[in-house]
């Protein structure tokens, strides 16, 4: 066995309790009630405006659900939680600081409990803080090795992953994010639905979350600049770029105007051309989880 590992900061989060299923539901993107046991969906939370809040993996266990989100995100989402505890039977706790969560790129195996959020969007697992080390060692005597900021940036990109505070904010409209079944159209209300459902149902979103690949080999796409259509009018703007080795080229996600979304459309970028590339850059299946 081998591959590589990146140990990293991010929210978990616990819901739990007999009226945890409808509060969760009305709060999120997807359908709670729905969710099998034993398995991750993903979804975001949204403000009145369908703005995006955070983006988070849910893993559930029964009427306990665990829900994952990056460390920027992760006191918002308590809070947001938080405050409704005294309308109904349900209980939120932060378990950020019992946990450390590790993204694991290969096979290996670990002979004690950990909290699987599968393969989808990125592999990730939480590890309680008192079992760190020994799985530090065992993924090391598995011939793992632990992966550089620069390669996760690379990885991240590729899988077409967007970063809050980089990528997205409180300014994106979550359709306009670029993931597979972060959002369920046939549950009932939640927060943001009425903004969320009418872009979907009545027109389109303006702008799209995509992915951009420099046309000439020699040139590296740059974070801030802006795209333009052929006729000089403005496209969209690059929110993240990395040179891909496998590629062979810059890489980019940005968030591209509709008129220009369609794949293998040639945009300037400081007047070199890129072409449009729907996301991920490379096939990614999604993944089954669990807590083993």
């Amino acid at each position: 066995m081998s591959g590589v590992f990146r140990q990293s900061s991010r929210g978990l989060l616990r819901v739990h309790g007999k009226e945890a299923v409808p509060f969760l539901d009305g709060l999120i993107t997807n359908d709670v009630k729905r969710q099998a046991d034993a398995t991750v969906m993903l979804a975001a939370f949204a403000n009145a405006q369908g703005r995006l809040l955070a983006i988070v993996r849910v893993l559930r266990n029964g009427n306990d659900f665990f829900i994952e989100t990056e460390a920027e995100t992760r006191e918002k989402i308590f809070t947001n939680l938080s405050r409704f505890i005294p309308a109904g039977d349900f209980l939120v706790e932060d378990l950020s600081a019992d946990y450390s969560y590790f993204e694991i790129f290969g096979s290996y195996t670990a002979a004690f409990p950990f909290l699987n959020f599968g393969n989808y969007p990125l592999p990730g697992v939480f590890i309680p803080l008192e079992k760190v080390s020994e799985f530090r060692e065992t993924l090391a005597g598995q011939g793992f090795t632990e992966l550089s900021d620069e390669d996760y940036e690379l990885l991240r990109i590729e899988k077409g992953v967007p970063k809050y505070g980089v990528d997205v904010d409180e300014s994106t409209i979550v359709p306009e994010i670029s993931l597979e079944n972060l959002i369920s159209y046939k549950k009932g209300c939640y927060t943001g639905q009425e903004i969320i459902a009418r872009i979907h149902f009545r027109g389109h979103v303006a702008k799209r979350l995509t992915g951009l690949v420099a046309t000439n080999d020699q040139v590296d796409l740059l974070p801030g600049a802006d795209l333009y259509a052929e006729d000089g009018k403005n496209a969209g703007r690059i929110t993240s770029a990395v040179r891909s080795q496998k590629f062979g080229r810059s890489i980019a996600l940005g968030f591209v105007r509709y008129d220009y979304l369609a794949e293998g459309k040639i945009l300037l970028c400081n007047g070199h051309e890129v072409t449009v590339r729907q996301l991920p850059f490379e096939s990614n299946e999604t993944g089954e989880a669990a807590i083993v």
